[in-house]
């Protein structure tokens, strides 16, 4: 048996199949932001369908894929579809996206191709992920910080979903009534406004990887910026620790993984340093599953639970081979 998985974000789209071995062969490539409506649907299709052609396997012998995507997500005629302010032009703040873009059908054109579709947030799906061959225990949230902000949240082992599954929205908490950073949903001020990978640079006038960069060789100004976000990020994840009163909180994400160095210690300091009685030992660490977290947490999603003691124990996330393509 094979299955899919698919991973929607605002910047790249992936694509692997697997079977009980584990992923066989992943695929990447930008996601469209131009087209109908349904293209990144489409795009992804044809992606899962570019696997099994390299994999030489028959596209029909996969009949379910696993989803994780960025949202939010929308019920419409009873099939979910996604509404994410990275890549819906006709949202608020989308002048720079080259579309007009306000809801784009996803389940609908899956279940045209598969007949299994499961979709989830991709940091929810990403929490189904570490739970199912990580290390989350049963009080975790998993955050991404790359082109979004996003979470997942699992309480007393029950990974929380939401009436639309748009539970984890919480790069949309409001934090600042004076700033004056627009986030793609319209909010001014929230998490994803002030530090998401697509806001920040924006509304600094330069790209996140020079500041980073800068950081890095002692800029002064770099570093009290980056030191600002860090503590931005450490306030959302203490509110959230508060809230849920969580064990351990795993990150994800570019903006996260090419700058943890720098990041880590600020951030553990921000949540250490408020109300021990519910920050003590609360660890914050990268992701267990690394960069394919998102990738392993769709295919948690729709791969037989037979096959997990063995994909966990080898570590079969590790050894995927991953090819750009244009």
């Amino acid at each position: 048996m094979y299955v899919a998985a698919l991973d929607i974000g605002g910047t790249k789209m992936a694509a692997c199949v697997a079977d009980a071995r584990g992923p066989l062969l992943r695929l990447t490539q930008p996601t469209l932001r131009s087209g109908a409506p349904d293209a990144v649907a489409q795009q992804g299709v044809r992606l899962i369908d570019a696997c099994c052609l390299r994999l030489q396997i028959d596209p029909a012998a996969v009949r379910r894929v696993g989803v994780s995507s960025c949202g939010p997500f929308e019920m419409r005629d009873g099939v979910l579809g996604i509404l994410p302010p990275n890549l819906c032009g006709g949202l608020a703040n989308g002048d720079d996206l080259p579309n007009d873009w306000t809801f784009l059908p996803l389940e609908s054109v899956l279940r045209e191709r598969f007949a299994t579709v499961r979709i989830a947030n991709d940091c929810v799906a990403a929490l189904h992920g570490e739970r199912a061959f990580g290390a989350a225990p049963a009080n975790a949230v998993y955050v991404t910080w790359s082109t979004g902000i996003g979470f997942g949240l699992c309480v007393d082992g029950h990974i929380l979903s939401g009436k639309a599954g748009n539970a984890g929205h919480a790069g949309h908490m409001l934090l600042s009534d004076t700033s004056d950073a627009l986030c793609g949903c319209g909010n001014r001020g929230d998490l994803e406004g002030l530090i998401g990978g697509r806001n920040f640079g924006k509304h600094l006038g330069k790209p996140l990887a020079r500041i980073f960069d800068d950081a890095k060789e002692g800029n002064a100004d770099a570093l009290a910026v980056v030191h600002e976000a860090a503590r931005w990020f450490g306030r959302g994840l203490y509110n959230l620790t508060a809230i849920l009163d969580t064990e351990a909180i795993f990150v994800g994400g570019s903006v996260w993984r090419h700058n943890e160095d720098v990041l880590a210690p600020l951030v553990r300091q921000e949540i250490a340093s408020r109300f021990p009685a519910l920050t003590r030992g609360v660890s914050v660490q990268g992701a267990t599953l690394g960069e394919l977290v998102t990738d392993m947490g769709a295919l948690a999603l729709v791969t037989d639970d037979a096959w997990t003691p063995a994909w966990r124990a080898g570590r079969v996330w590790e050894g995927v081979c991953t090819e750009v393509i244009g």
